[in-house]
């Protein structure tokens, strides 16, 4: 029995240790939002809004009804595989701008499959097989597009920032040629750039008619879940945050960095395809040319909130999922501009990466938080 007490009494002191981590990691960027909140209210109040009635309406307009609950999760689950996306190269010691192209080239690829794949074969295929094809060419797709610069690094030195930056240029226009191309919907009355309605059995179906909440919103909380366990499970995730710790240290033990760096760019651009399957799969059936613009560049904001953990990486979409559907409630009560929730979201930005600001503001209240996290849980 004493045994047992011992071992329940080691298991809570792991378990209350992991949440005074937890406390300590979300400090800073629960203090850097409330920061920005407060600057964008004197930014709403400057523009002739009513700061109150704004964060209101932003607030109904995000978690008001069941129909912006839902709006609020189909926003946030591009931004949890994005997001994801960018985090994971973080902790291999790179940084992946280019999750937009990728995102964009995962889409198309699971449009094509999703309405051409059929017609090439010439038979019908049930969903149990048609749908994960056109996820995984999403997936096989973004992860290709990055290894490119992953093996760029690796292999000649060159910066994987420019190469991404570079290749975004080249996914984008490409995928503008396709959409304005041989990818066209063929439809005599359509003038958009968008490809043609994917077939019913590659689609993921909606979670609750009439709602457009889809599956791909707890696949996107399910895959934060693996890619945690990839990175402090696994012999890979290991090597991948020892070669983002010290790159000569985790050469000098052994771990073959430049196959690591081209897998760790590989997985992120894996993510980001995922993403934009997800998006024709479950919500569009179609790619549209634009409808993803902004959402790689947003991923960085997202992995930095997030500070680079699945965990807080998924709380940051959520957030900005929440900030980005309840924008036009907002508008529609107060009048200020729309574009006021993308200050918004610079200032958590900039008050997450000045994090000596966030605490020279709040020195009182972080250091009593300290006290708190140290000695209040048994520490």
């Amino acid at each position: 029995m004493q045994l047992d007490n011992e071992s329940r009494g080691m298991f809570w002191r792991s378990v209350l240790s992991a949440v005074r981590a937890a406390l300590r990691a979300m400090l800073i960027p629960l203090l850097a939002v409330f920061t920005a909140m407060l600057t964008g209210g004197v930014v709403i109040a400057l523009a002739g809004g009513n700061p109150i009635a704004a964060y209101v309406g932003l607030f109904q307009g995000a978690f008001g009804s069941a129909r912006a609950l839902s709006e609020t999760a189909v926003w946030s689950t591009p931004y949890i595989f994005a997001g994801l996306a960018v985090s994971l190269t973080f902790r291999g010691g790179l940084f992946n701008i280019g999750a937009e192209g990728q995102l964009a080239f995962g889409a198309v690829a699971a449009a094509w499959v999703g309405y051409a794949l059929p017609e090439v074969l010439g038979l019908s295929l049930p969903p149990i097989v048609h749908l994960p094809l056109a996820i995984g060419a999403g997936i096989v797709v973004g992860a290709i597009w990055a290894a490119i610069p992953g093996a760029l690094k690796a292999y000649t030195g060159g910066h994987e920032v420019i190469n991404t930056i570079m290749m975004n240029y080249i996914s984008l226009n490409l995928v503008s040629y396709l959409l304005n191309g041989p990818m066209k919907d063929p439809d005599p009355l359509n003038v958009i750039a968008r490809t043609p309605l994917i077939d019913e059995n590659a689609r993921i179906p909606p979670i609750v008619e009439p709602l457009r909440i889809h599956w791909g919103f707890p696949l996107a909380f399910l895959i934060a879940c693996l890619v945690w366990w990839l990175l402090w499970r696994t012999t890979l995730g290991f090597e991948i945050r020892t070669v983002g710790t010290n790159i000569e240290a985790a050469r000098y033990a052994g771990i073959r960095v430049k196959r690591i760096l081209v897998l760790t760019m590989a997985l992120s651009g894996a993510l980001a395809g995922l993403a934009g399957a997800i998006e024709v799969t479950g919500l569009n059936y179609r790619h549209e040319l634009g409808f993803s613009i902004g959402y790689g560049f947003d991923a960085i904001a997202i992995a930095l909130l997030g500070k680079t953990h699945p965990l807080g990486v998924v709380l940051a979409a959520l957030l900005f999922g929440a900030m980005r559907n309840g924008a036009t409630r907002m508008q529609f009560l107060t009048q200020i501009p729309v574009d006021i929730i993308s200050v918004i979201q610079g200032l958590i930005l900039l008050f997450v990466a000045a994090d000596r600001i966030v605490r020279y503001l709040y020195r009182i209240r972080v250091a009593e938080e300290r006290v708190v996290l140290t000695r209040g849980w048994g520490g």
